[in-house]
């Protein structure tokens, strides 16, 4: 359960992960809430006796544990500010900031916290956790949580990390059950309650206690509408290759980030993303507004933000399904076995898990396996592929046309 600074894993699978736990919490009629959980100067808190300890539990050799204790020994720090250098000052604690080795370092020193969860579930991105459980009870699940917080935070005790509880919040998602005013309020071992929160930015995406993405999608809209608004305010100064380049760099990259995160919310609020787009297409063409945005995308030769989203997430679906995803992702999705012999049970396809409500469908588990599914009566494949091949086949299948006019 740990995604930080490890080959293949990431913010977007570990996001898709303990979103399809909460969505298929929440569609069992089950109340769900989390600790988002913030250390106080993580990596520079690390203890290297402890660091140590850990790397030889791990069975690491006695000269590789000289080394790393050599490594970490005798190492100082100063400030340089307009020529000036201040004196040496020695550091005892911490993984060295901006090194190679410090994020793993920091991983291993911070990794067994995971084992602490008990009942509920727990998610490590580096130093960001979150800590969250369900439950047909609101009372019995709180007490749950806190049982296990209090768990989690004597291992942060353990491990001489300073749990910062100004900062760690705590959401109760809901979508449908009745809500307290004021439910049981979770506290730390020295006695604060957190605070509930109704918005909460986790690896990059705001989540909302109701998942419908309204916050986070309001942010991306705020924040590319006023980049292209300095853009159109400065048109003159730049060449159309000049226009073509920055959009690129600069608010592309903002709608591609975990965009397969918040694919699940609602049209009406995904169509505000793409006025935005629309905006900086024209921005780079100088199209009229009129202009339909169908024309817009064959002007500049970029898809919708829609086939955008499809093309990621399809994509992904297809690395669980090679096994080239994280096995978290990949044991969320089955192969399905034929019942009879027909000319699609050749296909591969998924079996697609029960769902109790609309809502329910969004998970992961649901999703992948019904878009595969989707996917296969124009595809067809029979057997893997490799996935350049298949990312060639779906740009195929995937080309906007134009259905609107």
């Amino acid at each position: 359960m740990q995604s930080g600074f490890r080959a293949g894993h990431g913010c977007t699978s570990a996001t898709l992960k303990v979103l399809n736990d909460i969505i298929t919490a929440i569609d069992k009629k089950h109340y769900c809430a989390a600790v988002f959980t913030d250390l106080a100067k993580a990596c520079d808190s690390v203890n290297h006796h402890i660091l140590i300890s850990r790397l030889n539990s791990l069975g690491f050799s006695n000269e590789c544990l000289a080394w790393f204790t050599n490594y970490f020994s005798d190492r100082v720090q100063c400030v340089k500010s307009e020529g000036l250098l201040s004196g040496p000052l020695a550091v005892s604690i911490g993984v060295p900031q901006g090194s190679i080795l410090g994020p793993t370092l920091f991983s291993v020193y911070i990794n067994d916290v995971a084992l602490a969860a008990g009942d509920s579930l727990i998610h490590l991105y580096a130093d960001d956790t979150i800590l969250y459980t369900s439950g047909s009870s609101l009372d019995t699940m709180l007490t749950n949580l806190q049982t296990s917080f209090n768990a989690i935070q004597l291992s942060f005790r353990d491990l001489q990390l300073l749990l910062n509880a100004s900062k760690t919040k705590c959401m109760l998602f809901n979508r449908s059950l009745p809500a307290p005013a004021r439910p049981s309020s979770i506290t730390t071992l020295d006695g604060s309650d957190l605070e509930y929160v109704d918005n909460y930015k986790y690896l990059g995406v705001w989540l909302d206690c109701k998942l419908s993405f309204q916050t986070h999608i309001k942010h991306l809209q705020s924040k590319t509408k006023s980049r292209i608004g300095f853009l159109f305010r400065n048109k003159a100064s730049f060449t159309h290759a000049a226009k073509h380049t920055h959009i690129k760099l600069t608010i592309l990259p903002i709608l591609d980030f975990d965009d397969v995160i918040y694919k699940i919310a609602s049209n009406t609020l995904l169509n505000k993303l793409n006025a935005v787009y629309h905006s900086a297409i024209r921005f780079v063409t100088k199209a009229p507004y009129t202009t339909h945005h169908c024309d817009l995308y064959a002007l500049v030769g970029w898809p919708s933000l829609h086939t955008c989203r499809q093309t990621h997430w399809l994509q992904v679906i297809y690395k669980s399904l090679l096994g080239k995803a994280l096995p978290y992702l990949s044991s969320l999705v089955t192969i399905a076995t034929p019942t009879h012999s027909t000319d699609s049970s050749k296909y591969i396809s998924l079996f697609i898990p029960k769902a109790n409500t609309s809502f329910g469908r969004l998970s992961f588990q649901f999703s992948a396996a019904n878009d595969w599914n989707k996917l296969q009566k124009s595809l067809k494949l029979e057997t893997h592929i490799f996935l350049i091949n298949f990312k060639h086949q779906l740009s195929e299948q995937l080309t906007d046309h134009c259905i609107c006019k």
